[in-house]
């Protein structure tokens, strides 16, 4: 079945206004806040973050939300690296990655390391040179467009699907403004396949739809793989992106081709492997 990661100046500039009203609000707001927590009951397992470290952009896919990342950001955060997570809109693919673009330059500092799952690294691809402090990019079985192409474009390579078996969809206003949600079936056989009936279910009742409309619109130009090394993370056993899919993407894309016997979600499956080329990506200068 086929279907379809101190500010600087300019940065505390753009955000000044809105912290100043922060402040005002913290303020009128302290006689009513609880007591200060004394640091010492935290919990002693916790590794503080290592500033030399990039920070790790995790960029969901659709059908998702961050959850699937879990397991591999707590390996990172081991590691003593900042993890942040995206929240993708899902609505269409220039407006989600001029969001991104948004978020890196509002939400992190200093290098960074982009990690997209799915639709999440046509997300990364589009938006790592709009800030300069990505430095590589890590695609999780994910999609690597050209300009010009779309999702769909890449999801039909290994065959025609027949959405009305997939999905369940729900319309609202606008041009083809149809969310997409995977049917139980289709979830559990071409995207959570080879997880526990329990990861399942527990990923089933917290999918988010996709627009159409972001699968059919074209990429930008530019993409960032052209000019920043990746890393690919492909599932041979996806029933989402076929596997020859993802080893074309990985190789136009010049990417370090890992392997693992996962579905889509090989952050769950084997989060040892996503975190181990996480950190080679983190390490590449």
């Amino acid at each position: 079945m086929n279907i379809f990661s101190s500010l600087s100046s300019s940065k505390r500039g753009r955000i000044g206004v809105v912290v100043a009203a922060s402040a005002v609000a913290l303020v009128a707001l302290a006689g009513c806040a609880p007591a200060p927590v004394d640091a010492a009951a935290g919990s002693s397992s916790e590794v503080p973050v290592d500033p030399s470290k990039p920070t790790i952009v995790m960029v969901h896919g659709a059908w998702s939300d961050a959850s699937p990342f879990d397991a591999v950001s707590k390996e990172l955060r081991a590691d003593g690296y900042a993890v942040v997570n995206f929240a993708n809109p899902l609505r269409a693919l220039g407006a989600d990655t001029a969001y991104l673009a948004s978020f890196l330059e509002t939400r992190t500092e200093g290098p960074v390391v982009l990690v997209g799952h799915s639709y999440g690294g046509a997300l990364i691809s589009g938006a790592a040179l709009s800030d300069t402090d990505v430095q590589s990019l890590v695609y999780v079985n994910g999609f690597v467009p050209e300009e010009g192409e779309t999702i769909l474009d890449l999801s039909s390579k290994a065959g025609p699907v027949d959405p009305a078996a997939l999905f369940d969809m729900a319309p609202f206003p606008g041009d083809h403004n149809v969310d997409l949600y995977l049917k139980p079936e289709a979830f559990a056989g071409g995207f959570s396949n080879g997880l526990t009936d329990a990861q399942t279910a527990t990923y089933l009742a917290s999918q988010r739809p996709i627009a159409y409309a972001a699968l059919i619109e074209p990429a930008a130009a530019n993409p960032a793989w052209k000019t920043l090394p990746s890393w690919y993370i492909a599932g041979t056993e996806d029933h989402s992106i076929d596997i020859s899919t993802q080893r074309f993407m990985a190789e136009r894309a010049g990417s370090t081709l890992i392997e693992v016997k996962a579905g889509h979600l090989s952050m769950v499956a084997d989060p040892e492997a996503v975190t181990k080329a996480i950190e080679s990506a983190a390490a590449a200068k």
